[in-house]
């Protein structure tokens, strides 16, 4: 079986200037199966400075990793707290929009979905876990089993939450420059995603306990520098920074489309 289809050049910015810096043991991740291979390759773009993984997996690989889903990535999950977090999050965006179309990307559990909703938003939901759309679908949403580069709306969005789900993706910017196309004019983009930058993500690597290198569904590793630039090339400009609640080591960015 073919896993990975490897990356011929930097996923961010397109060098072919590159070099290998990281090998990581995913065999006790929560996902990992066999036939997969129990290593990930990490490396790192001697232009961008950007942090990949030296290939994306295959649809073949995907469906043996989609064939189990983490607790917290269940609609439902932990949801009285999780509806705390979302409302901080939710709070962040107010200053810019306060209704219309809020699509999240990526919804798992459901928590920030169903928490816009609350606030009065019109929350539409995209996940690639089909058993998270049917259950999203049955309380009455929209709600698509598509990749966000695929998904056609009937109206343009307010706002578009990618809630730790950038990094998932094998090409960001397209993820990026689909988000565009969908928000509406000085619509609100939230993504929140692990920060290389951070004191803390240096700390956990030092003590051998940073778990994104083991992290089986990421392809990336993002800076903020690096995400910041990712923004302005994707036609965002970033208004808000914060630290986010929702995993480790993680931040929080607020961007405007222009």
């Amino acid at each position: 079986m073919q896993e990975r289809i490897p990356y011929d050049s930097c996923p961010l910015c397109g060098s072919t200037d590159f070099r290998s810096m990281h090998v990581a043991d995913c065999s006790a991740h929560v996902l990992y199966q066999a036939p997969l291979t129990p290593e990930i390759h990490w490396g790192k773009c001697n232009v961008c400075t950007h942090v990949f993984t030296n290939g994306y997996f295959t649809d073949e690989a995907c469906k043996i990793i989609f064939s189990r889903t983490h607790e917290n990535q269940k609609v439902g999950y932990d949801l009285e707290r999780q509806r705390i977090i979302s409302s901080r999050i939710v709070e962040k965006v107010l200053p810019y929009v306060s209704e219309g179309n809020w699509l999240d990307v990526g919804f798992g559990n459901g928590a920030l979905l169903f928490t816009a909703q609350e606030y009065g938003f019109t929350a539409i939901g995209a996940d690639l876990r089909i058993d998270n759309v049917d259950i999203i679908k049955s309380r009455g949403l929209q709600a698509y089993c598509l990749d966000l580069t695929e998904l056609q709306l009937d109206g343009a969005c307010a706002v578009i939450s990618m809630a730790d789900v950038l990094e998932h993706m094998p090409f960001p910017k397209q993820g990026l420059q689909a988000a565009h196309r969908m928000l509406s004019s000085g619509g609100v983009l939230f993504v929140s995603m692990p920060n290389s930058e951070s004191v803390l993500w240096d700390v956990l690597t030092l003590n051998d306990a940073n778990p994104y290198w083991e992290e089986l569904e990421h392809y990336h590793n993002f800076s903020r520098s690096r995400l910041y630039e990712l923004l302005k090339e994707t036609g965002f400009e970033p208004v808000r920074y914060s630290v986010s609640e929702r995993y480790r080591a993680c931040m929080e960015v607020i961007a405007l489309k222009k």
